[in-house]
């Protein structure tokens, strides 16, 4: 069984309904899945999982949350070199460069996308749910 940890933070709850739907993707396929917010997670907890997917929307200029995903994120982003990750959020304006910066500093640290990044319009439509839930189901293989 695979063990999985979906990181996340969330400002509206948007964030928080994608995670939810990916833990529950995961959990569908047979894992093991810890749901843990961005201020209860770091570089030390890396190790324990099979594979991590991480949330953050979008913020200011297309960026991730400065208060506590950023920080905790910067912390780790080194020991995802091997590590199967997936990346989702939500946004508000802008077309989605912030997921494409996110991603390809994962792929510089070593990381592998294990999946294309799901990413939606302010809240979370059915469709984007189900992504995050297909998202959660491939992170256990």
């Amino acid at each position: 069984m695979s063990k999985i940890a979906v990181v996340y933070w969330s400002g509206t709850g948007n964030t928080q309904a994608m995670a939810e739907a990916v833990r529950d993707g995961a959990k569908g396929a047979g894992a093991d899945v810890d749901l843990i917010t961005a201020s209860d997670f770091g570089a030390s907890k890396v190790p324990m999982y099979d594979a991590i997917a991480f949330g953050c929307p979008a913020m200011g200029a297309e960026n991730l949350e400065e208060g506590e995903f950023e920080p905790m994120f910067d912390a780790l982003v080194k020991s995802l070199a091997g590590k199967r990750i997936a990346l989702f959020g939500s946004y508000g304006w802008g077309d989605g460069e912030w997921m494409r910066n996110w991603e390809t500093r994962c792929e510089e640290a070593g990381a592998t996308l294990v999946h294309d990044s799901v990413i939606c319009q302010e809240a979370p439509d059915a469709d984007a749910l189900a992504a995050c839930g297909t998202l959660g189901a491939s992170l256990t293989k």
